[in-house]
Order: structure tokens, then sequence, then C-alpha cells
């Protein structure tokens, strides 16, 4: 509860300039392991095992392992199920897309003769986020309404002028107050003494809230491995995320009370987000044989530093059945903004990973012809409460206190997290069956979420062609809040994904 109490501050302090929030960090942050269909079968895991494009991705010390050329691509389809509870009500949505995974070339050059027995670039591509969400939750509430919000927007910047109320909170309670949603409070000798919301509660409000998400993170990465002696593999890439995201939400409160004089039928408030930028992080890692059947790798991810920009615009419409005149009202914050979008440029650091891992590969077994396989399994530390926002201008004080503050609700309400992963695949001739899992751990600190992949796939290989497919199974528990207040608790829906992905690779050594 404290802190939901500080993002609630933090989030309606100054409104009227920014639309970041907490959340946007976890979201950018709290990425599965995405590679080929490979690596996806096996849970996701493989920062020892080497020899796999996807080491690109997870450890680059697994491009020392590569004595040929590379070429490999890798499309997959998503199908997800949203199944979302609020104030004890259920609803459900889905979500179906295409995606694309590890892709890209990768260029060997063996050298047998000499301690650095092969030196290995790759350059590839690959989809590290998917945002492509449909969410729908309903319930009815009585202890609390979206709209009080704007009501402490003016109380905590103390405006008395409904003027003010009116023009200066343009991207906040402006849109509410011209629409009549809240009013102003009288004295006894007619001053302003505050505002109220024609949105009671005490009567019984059903409220509901659409959230349609789109877009993703590709990561554009080049690296580089080599092998010395056969023993020691060293690897390093250089990533450049491309993150794009679309957000278009409709929140709506209805009379519960059916109620026909009561001033109030119903409100919505419908809000657009667009984020583009672009990151830069780091990948370093190593890769020891102890024996030739053993690996251990150590792979660490620097922090993500991302330059983005927000695109922001939102509308009130009220429906207060002939309370500030007839009809339906409506405002947006282009009406109060010249006709241009909220804009924000600021920079946010992704937090740093670390993974440590370890394969046993399993040689030809004597009854069974050409058998292989290997056993592999990862685990990852992530400093989820490390992610912080910075202003783009070092020089803006009001930007820096904000984002300053911003950063301190993450640290307050995100934790660090353990994930793993496991998986392994047997060889026979020129076909391979694979099986894995993966967790990743609950970010946060006073609420619950995890996620759980399961997954299986078939590989063949022969005569340098290779095909793989995979079925990724996930189930993701999450939160939304609909809104946050100050002075009351704050519930949120609970969501739960459930879905497949259906990945192929297809490859050539060249």
């Amino acid at each position: 509860m404290k802190a939901m109490y500080l993002i609630a501050i933090v989030l309606f302090a100054v409104t009227k300039s920014y639309a970041q929030e907490p959340a946007d960090a976890l979201r950018y942050s709290w990425l599965t392991t995405n590679g080929t269909a490979r690596n996806q079968a096996i849970g996701g895991a493989g920062a020892s095992l080497g020899g796999e494009f996807s080491s690109l991705f997870i450890n680059p010390a697994g491009l020392g392992f590569y004595k040929t050329n590379e070429f490999v691509l890798t499309p997959g389809y998503s199908l997800k199920n949203f199944n979302s509870t609020y104030k004890a009500n259920s609803e459900k949505s889905n979500n179906n897309n295409f995606n694309l995974g590890a892709s890209g070339l990768l260029i060997s050059s063996p050298t047998p003769d000499r301690p650095i027995k092969s030196f290995t670039f790759a350059i590839g591509a690959n989809r590290i986020a998917d945002f492509n969400k449909n969410i729908y939750y309903k319930g009815q509430n009585s202890t609390s309404s979206y709209s009080e919000k704007y009501l402490e927007e003016l109380a905590n910047n103390n405006v008395t002028d409904p003027n003010s109320a009116a023009a200066d909170y343009p991207f906040g309670s402006s849109q509410a107050f011209n629409t009549y949603l809240i009013d102003t409070v009288h004295a006894s000798d007619g001053s302003v003494s505050g505002y109220r919301s024609q949105a009671n509660p005490n009567f019984g409000l059903i409220q509901e809230n659409t959230i349609n998400t789109s877009g993703g993170i590709t990561d554009i990465s080049a690296g580089v491995g080599l092998d010395l002696n056969e023993k020691f593999f060293f690897g390093g890439t250089l990533s450049f995320p491309f993150l794009n995201y679309d957000r278009n939400s409709h929140y709506k409160e209805s009379d519960a009370s059916g109620n026909a004089n009561n001033n109030f039928n119903y409100f919505e408030s419908n809000e657009t987000l667009n984020t583009k930028g672009i990151g830069i992080n780091g990948k370093l890692g190593i890769i020891y044989k102890p024996m030739e059947d053993v690996r251990i790798g150590v792979a660490v991810h620097t922090p993500t530093i991302y330059q983005l920009t927000d695109k922001y615009s939102a509308e009130v419409i009220t429906d207060l059945e002939g309370y500030g005149g007839a009809g339906v009202k409506s405002q947006s914050t282009l009406d109060l903004n010249n006709g241009q979008l909220l804009e924000t440029k600021y920079n946010l650091v992704a937090p740093l990973k670390v993974i440590v891992s370890g394969s046993y590969v399993f040689r030809e077994a004597a009854d069974v012809r050409n058998q292989r396989g290997f056993i592999t399994a990862d685990v990852e530390y992530a400093n989820y409460k490390g992610a912080s926002f910075k202003a783009a201008d070092k020089t803006d004080a009001t930007s820096k206190n904000y984002y300053s503050s911003l950063t301190d609700a993450i640290k307050n309400t995100y934790k660090n997290a353990i994930n793993a992963r496991i998986g392994g695949e047997l060889k026979y001739n020129t076909y391979m069956f694979r099986l894995g899992g993966a967790y990743y751990g609950n970010p946060y600190k006073n609420e619950t979420a995890s996620l759980y992949k399961v997954s299986g796939g078939l590989g063949y290989r022969n005569k340098g062609i290779f095909i793989d497919l995979t079925y990724v199974y996930t189930i993701n528990k999450d939160i939304n809040y609909p809104y946050l207040l100050q002075d009351k608790p704050n519930v949120p829906a609970l969501i739960k994904n459930t879905g497949g992905n259906i990945i192929a690779t297809i490859g050539f050594k060249i």
C-alpha cells in the first residue's frame, strides 16, 4: 500500500507535463529469452551450450564453437488468451500475431593450427519483446472512482481558481472540469472551497477497462566469439534494441443505481500512447570446458540505456443527465493544447542481468546407433528494481525532480528476481527431439506475478540444411491497476495470459 501511495503521488503531481509511470520500466525489462526454434524448445536455456545462433543474444561465447558459416531465419506465430478478474467478475479476450525470432548471418574462420582455434562473427535480429495484447475487465465498485484522481491533482496543486482548473491541466483534470465530471464546491461566502465528482461510488459504479497494445522490441546485434584451445570460449555482443509501443485504452464508468435523476449516467476516458526509441547494451560471456562432456558458462548483460519519445493524448466524454447542459459532452487534450499531442523525451535504463549456466553433452551410446544429446540449464539474476528514468534535458530541474521521484517509486514497487531455464535434446541420426521449461520470478514487492513456459520441438539436420519446429506454451500471471489514488485502497485486475507460440527455424550451412 505504501508503494502504491508513492506511485499515485508521482503520477498526479505533475500530470500536465508527463505521462510516464513505473509500469513502463517493468514492461521494457521483464523479458523472456527468445531465440531460434531449437533454443525455445529447450526452454530458452543455452548460456553454456554454444554452437547455436541464439548465443549471439544470450552468451556470445557460444559463437566460438562454430567452425562453419550459417544463415538462419526464424518466423513464428503467437496465439494468446487473456482471462481478467476484477471485483470478482471475470472476462475473456484474445490476440494472435506473427513475429520474427532470432535470424541472421554467422561467419566463422577456423584456425586449427593456432591457440585460437576459430574466430566467429555474427549479425542478427531478434524479437525480444512482444507487446501485442487485448485486455478487457469489468466490475462494480462502491468505494472509489477513477474521477477522484482528477480531484487529487487539483488538491495537490492547491488549485482554487476555476479558470486554472479549466485550462492549466490539459492532460488531466481540465478535461474532466470542462465536461462537468468534476465541479466546484462553494463556501458560504461564495468562494471556491474545493471540488467534487459527479461519479459517486456510493451509488455503485460499473467500471470497464479495455486496453489494446501492439508493437515490440527488436534487438539488432553484432557479436564475436573465439575458441581458445577448445577449453575456453570468449565472446562479446553489441546490441541496439529498437522499441515501439502503442497503447489505446478505453475506460468507462456507468451508474449502477438505475437512477435517471442523480446527474450521472456515465463517463469515458480514452487515452492513446505511442513510445518509440532505441537503446544500447553489451553482452559479455565465457564458457569453460573442464572436460569434454561438461560446459560451464557465465554471461553478463549490461543495463540497456534507452532514448525514448512518448506521444500522448487523452479525451473525456460525459453523459450527466442534463447537469451542466443537455447532451453528451467531450473534450480532448488536442482541444486544450493547440491541437498538439503531449510529446516527452526521456531516458530509461533497463536493468542488468547475470546468467550462470551448465551443460552436459552425451556422446554416442553403444545400444542406440549414433545417439547423442545434451541437458542444459540457466539461472539468471535480474535487477528489476535497478531500472531508472532520466531526464533528457539535464538543465530542466522540474524534469529531473519528476524522474528522480519516478525512480524512487520503481525501487519501492519492484524487486530483483531469479529466473531459471532448463532443457534437453536427444538426437537420432538426422532427427532431434527436445523438451524444456522456464520460470521467471515475481518482480513485484507487494503483488504476485509469475511467468512459466513449457516447450517441446523437433529438428532435422542433413547435408548443410536444418529445420526446427517448436511449440511453446506460456502461463503469465500479472496485474493491472485501472487507476491509482492516494487515500483509498487500490484494487488491481488480475490478468492471466495463456497461449502458445509456434516457431520454425530454417537454416543453411554456407
